[in-house]
C-alpha cells in the first residue's frame, strides 16, 4: 500500500488536471467580472478570454486576443508536463518537467492579480474614475465638452468562483514541489 502512495505524486496528478480544468472552464466563466450601470459596459475577464462590451455591443482587442492565446498555450504545457510528472516522478528528466509546470498556474494568477490592481490604478489616476476589485460602488464620471454635467453609475465588480480553481491549481501545483522530496527518493529496501 506504501508503495502505491509513493510511486505517483498525486499532488501533481492534482495539480495537472485541475490546470487543465481551468482552461477549459475559464473559456466561459471569468475570474472577474466588471459591470457598469444597467449593461453599459461589461468585462468578464480572465488569462484564457476577455469579452467586452458596451451598449450590449461585444468586442474584442486582438492583441489582448493574442495574449489569452499564449496563456492558454503556457496553462496547457504546464499541465500537460504535471501529469507526465506524476506518473513518472523518478525519471531523470522528471524533476525539469516539475520545474518547468509548477510555477505557471501561480504566476499566471499572480500576473492576473497584478494586472487588474494596476488597471484599477490607473483608471483612479488619470481618468479620475474609481473601479472596484470586489464589490459595488458608484461613481460620478465627468463628460468631456460639455460643462458642469456629470454621469453617476453603479459599478458593481467581483472575483468569481473560476478565480477560486485558480487559486487551488497553483496551491496543488506547489505542493506537488514540496511533496517531490518523498516520491523521487529511491526506496531503502
Amino acid at each position: 500500500m506504501n508503495s502505491i502512495l509513493t510511486k505517483f505524486n498525486w499532488f501533481g496528478l492534482a495539480g495537472g488536471a485541475t490546470t487543465i480544468l481551468l482552461i477549459v472552464v475559464s473559456l466561459v466563466s471569468p475570474w472577474w467580472q466588471l459591470t457598469v450601470g444597467d449593461d453599459l459596459v461589461k468585462v468578464a475577464a480572465s488569462p484564457v478570454n476577455m469579452n467586452m462590451g458596451f451598449l450590449g455591443t461585444s468586442f474584442t482587442i486582438p492583441f489582448i486576443w493574442a495574449l489569452n492565446m499564449v496563456s492558454i498555450l503556457t496553462l496547457l504545457a504546464s499541465g500537460i508536463a504535471m501529469l507526465v510528472y506524476s506518473v513518472i516522478p523518478r525519471k531523470s528528466y522528471s524533476k525539469h518537467l516539475l520545474g518547468f509546470g509548477y510555477k505557471k498556474p501561480l504566476f499566471t494568477v499572480l500576473f492576473f492579480v497584478i494586472g487588474l490592481v494596476a488597471t484599477t490604478m490607473i483608471c483612479q489616476a488619470i481618468l479620475n474614475f474609481n473601479v472596484p476589485l470586489m464589490g459595488s460602488t458608484t461613481s460620478t464620471l465627468p463628460i468631456p465638452f460639455v460643462s458642469g454635467i456629470t454621469l453617476t453609475v453603479l459599478l458593481s465588480a467581483g472575483f468569481q468562483w473560476t478565480f477560486g480553481l485558480a487559486i487551488v491549481a497553483a496551491g496543488l501545483c506547489i505542493a506537488a514541489r514540496l511533496y517531490h522530496g518523498k516520491v523521487a527518493a529511491v526506496p531503502s529496501v
